[in-house]
């Protein structure tokens, strides 16, 4: 049978089917048209602005184009050569790229939350991953080319996100790590100052960011990095620590100079007057600096031979310049130990001078312990009366039994030791013992009246007429089995009897057996 020239002509066309890229040849160029044949029914047209290149627009050039279909009622072919590079484009990305990858595109234009990026197809760049740090003009971005990371691809939907951010931090982490071997602990290494925080400087070396620590910027005392560099400072300093696995470098300025502490102890031996000035007030003490990096420390116990210092700040303030003596040098701790006292004559060195044993003093009560009282003879000399000389006739249990803090008392030297620094008074010496004479009529059996002082669980102690006191034991009590305490009370009347007398150790024992009951009275 004779095909008829129909048959032959449909039999010599492509058999296309929608959706898919297919060969064509550009046949015409009629101003913004350019007419592409693909070997079908009829040739397709193309606008001028699917060619990324107008140099490729020329007669006879081989161009590929996705075929979207035949428009029947107008006799034309869909075509389109944009949508076929991009399916290139995506499948030539499947085939060599991945999550990871590094790929070049332009930044097109702004969508919601980021903007599009032509890689020779669309990709996503969320405005959080357009820089290495939060941006708020995005607008500075449009139109830049540049290489990004891709960090998702979704084959279904053929969507691939990419971000710049994570390309910059792949170089930087490369560059960083390139700068961080050429530096040697030691060297000294030029840089800016990037950020200043309460704790020290960051300093920009290039590729690479390393600390300045407030400790290691001088010497000397400072409370702010601000006080020395300001952001943008050129600086040089030294490469004191190098930490390659966390990629972490410690800088230093004032190792660029000796440590001041070196030779010190010539400078400053024990005995030295130095002036200094007060950078540091602590409830323990003051810190003076001799020179910017060498500080000593005058304890609050070396600040003065009369003052009695609660604290430092009583009788000093920061920056005040002050006249020190070096007491002590620590040369391997660092330390010095500084005295302001010593400028001073010390009082001990005179007090055999001025006070003689036996001789009658006034003083001030400045403070009272269970033992006994201190009492202010002048300025810095002190002495303590002790409870048991306080009186002759009473037993002091304590001494606020007798004196309170402030009060102006008489007292006797009792003893001096100036080396110690301590001197002994008394309160008693200054008036003839009264024991001889008042015990003579305390015979064995004689009975008196007595006032109850104290109760305690032995016994009852008793304040006789003549101001002696005495103890009635509890074995010296009619009916021994009651509860002493409980039943007398301090101030109440009793008739005693005298069992005996101890002049060596000054002790009366009386008895409430063999005499009257409780005299009535008071209680």
């Amino acid at each position: 049978m004779t095909s008829t020239f129909q048959e032959l002509f449909e039999s010599s066309l492509q058999n296309i089917k929608e959706g898919e890229v297919v060969p064509g040849k550009i046949v015409a160029i009629n101003g913004r048209e350019v007419v592409i044949d693909i070997h079908y029914k009829s040739e397709g047209v193309l606008d001028v602005e699917e060619f990324s290149d107008p140099t490729e627009i020329v007669l006879g050039n081989d161009v590929n184009v996705l075929f979207e279909g035949f428009n029947d009622e107008k006799g034309t072919v869909n075509i389109s050569k944009r949508k076929a590079d991009r399916q290139r484009t995506w499948t030539d990305l499947l085939a060599n790229a991945q999550e990871g990858s590094i790929v070049e595109g332009k930044i097109t234009k702004k969508v919601r939350g980021g903007f599009m990026v032509d890689l020779g197809m669309e990709a996503f760049l969320p405005a959080s991953l357009v820089d290495l740090r939060p941006v708020k003009n995005l607008d500075q971005f449009l139109g830049m080319t540049s290489k990004m990371m891709i960090v998702k691809i979704n084959h279904k939907r053929k969507n691939v996100v990419v971000s710049r951010k994570d390309y910059l931090e792949k170089e930087r982490g490369a560059a960083r790590s390139t700068r961080l071997g050429t530096l040697e602990v030691g060297a000294r290494v030029k840089g800016r100052a990037k950020n200043i925080t309460d704790f020290g400087v960051f300093v920009d070396l290039g590729d690479l960011d390393g600390l300045l620590h407030i400790t290691d910027m001088s010497w000397g005392r400072i409370s702010h990095p601000s006080e020395m560099v300001k952001i943008g400072d050129d600086l040089e300093v030294v490469v004191i620590a190098i930490d390659r696995e966390r990629e972490k470098v410690s800088l230093g300025l004032k190792q660029k100079s000796n440590d001041p502490w070196n030779n010190a102890d010539e400078r400053y031996p024990i005995g030295t007057r130095v002036n200094g000035k007060v950078v540091n007030l602590l409830p323990y003490g003051a810190f003076v600096e001799l020179e910017p990096g060498v500080e000593g420390l005058v304890h609050i116990s070396e600040l003065s031979w009369t003052k009695r210092v609660s604290h430092p700040s009583e009788l000093l303030q920061t920056g005040d310049r002050v006249d020190v003596v070096v007491l002590n040098f620590d040369k391997d701790g660092k330390k010095i130990s500084l005295g302001m006292k010593q400028i001073q004559e010390n009082p001990w060195t005179r007090v055999e001078e001025k006070y003689r044993v036996g001789d009658r003093s006034q003083g001030t009560v400045r403070n009272l312990t269970d033992y006994g009282a201190f009492v202010e003879l002048e300025p810095g000399i002190d002495g303590l009366v002790h409870v048991s000389d306080m009186s002759w006739l009473h037993k002091v249990n304590r001494p606020s039994e007798v004196l309170k803090k402030g009060d102006q008392v008489e007292v006797m030297i009792l003893s001096i030791d100036a080396r110690e620094q301590k001197i002994s008074l008394g309160m008693k010496q200054l008036a003839e013992d009264p024991w001889e004479a008042l015990t003579r009529e305390l015979v064995a059996g004689a009975q008196f009246t007595g006032k109850v002082t104290r109760v305690v669980n032995f016994g009852l102690f008793v304040q006789l007429e003549n101001g002696l006191e005495g103890l009635i034991h509890v074995s010296e009590i009619p009916d021994a089995s009651q509860k002493v305490e409980g039943s007398f009370q301090p101030g109440e009347s009793l008739n005693v009897a005298v069992l005996s007398v101890d002049h060596e150790a000054r002790k009366i024992a009386l008895t409430l057996k063999g005499v009257s009951a409780s005299v009535q009275g008071s209680r």
